[in-house]
């Protein structure tokens, strides 16, 4: 594990950088964060819009859920007290992994939960692991918290700022 000592001024930079790029992603985003202000779930529509705002290469597979299905399993999982109960419960939704679901606990939790993204796990300083697992979720909600402690960013801000910087410094 490698530490970079990002400052406020570099992820705002970063941020501010990719929301020039990709403008239209601010609206799309905020159009999210007022569905769950005023919902506890996902329909079938919205569970589509976000899924392929992640990945739309999952498109095939997010259509498989019913809409009875993908509103109980977002109920149950944005109720769930328990950390892994959250999470694991919406990955029973066809195409959805960690990813995707850290998108939906992203937009339903602003402030609580980062997306899970290689891009802002190299910023973060993690090793990119071979798959995924709850204890790799927590060490990454971990770092991305003590980084937004430290700088008093937004969630969002901050997302966009680690997304951002390794797409300008990380060689893949």
């Amino acid at each position: 594990m490698w530490e970079h000592n990002l400052t406020e001024n570099e992820l705002v930079k970063c941020a501010k950088l990719y929301e020039e790029r990709w403008p239209n992603d601010i609206a799309v985003e905020e159009n999210f964060f007022k569905w769950f202000r005023k919902n506890r779930y996902l329909d079938k529509e919205k569970f589509v819009q976000l899924g392929r705002w992640k990945t739309k290469r999952q498109t095939k597979n997010y259509l498989k859920n019913s809409e009875e299905f993908i509103r109980a399993t977002t109920q149950k999982a944005l109720k769930a007290k328990d950390e892994k109960m959250k999470i694991e419960t919406l990955m029973q939704l066809h195409g959805v992994a960690w990813a995707v679901a850290s998108v939906i606990l992203h937009f339903a939790f602003p402030e609580q939960y980062p997306i899970l993204d290689f891009r802002a796990i190299w910023s973060l300083g993690l090793r990119q692991p071979k798959s995924y697992n709850f204890d790799f979720w927590q060490q990454y909600v971990a770092r991305f918290q003590k980084l937004r402690n430290k700088t008093n960013l937004s969630a969002r801000t901050l997302d966009r700022g680690l997304w951002m910087f390794s797409k300008l410094n990380q060689k893949i």
